[in-house]
């Protein structure tokens, strides 16, 4: 569990740690993925980080799995299938396949990141809806509420991330909320790691 909240606070920290040393790339009207465009003065470090960050959530997969097989081994797996979505999907293929912002078409690279990160944003969706499930087999209410408005925003502000990409007014600053978005998709897996830890004390 400790792995998942290391995954969270390091992949969340990322444009931030390495927007200090990229003047060039606009916090609010840049995605995130431009760190690790070619022409990024700090390519390198975005695509190691990435991969560290999705290793992380990689290696928090059995311990979440183990927490709920009791109750669901199906659900169990799904859930730990949403996380190494999003580990695999969207941080370490975003590190092994950049992509080129400049090029007129898409390269081989471009296409493997851009079916990764929609694969792994989808896990991010996922990870909520599957815990709401679980705890409706545990019987925890208060809990599957909490989940269920949890989910709802996820869902409100990837709506509104996906407006931003199809530059709808008002909605035109993709980078922030794109921020936003994943602000409130790493929301539940941060309450989750510490309902856990409330759990075992």
């Amino acid at each position: 569990m400790i792995f998942l909240l290391l995954a969270v606070i390091s992949d969340f920290l990322t444009p931030y740690g390495l927007g200090l040393f990229a003047p060039n790339i606009h916090q609010m009207k840049d995605v995130m993925s431009a760190f690790g465009d070619v022409s990024s003065p700090v390519r390198t470090p975005f695509l190691i980080w990435s991969v560290i960050s999705g290793i992380l959530f990689v290696l928090a997969v059995p311990a979440v799995f183990h927490y709920f097989r009791k109750t669901s081994v199906g659900l169990a797996s799904l859930l730990a299938l949403s996380i190494a979505l999003y580990g695999i999907g969207d941080c370490i293929f975003t590190g092994l396949f950049s992509i080129n912002e400049e090029a007129a078409t898409w390269n081989l690279s471009t296409w493997i990141h851009n079916i990764g990160s929609g694969i792994g944003y989808a896990g991010f969706f996922l990870f909520p809806l599957i815990l709401i499930l679980l705890y409706q087999k545990q019987g925890e209410l208060k809990k599957v509420r909490k989940y269920q408005l949890l989910f709802v925003i996820s869902l409100l502000f990837g709506a509104i991330y996906g407006l931003a990409q199809l530059n709808v007014p008002f909605f035109h600053l993709v980078g922030l909320w794109q921020r936003v978005s994943f602000f409130f998709n790493y929301l539940p897996m941060v309450i989750f790691v510490g309902d856990v830890f409330k759990n075992k004390l």
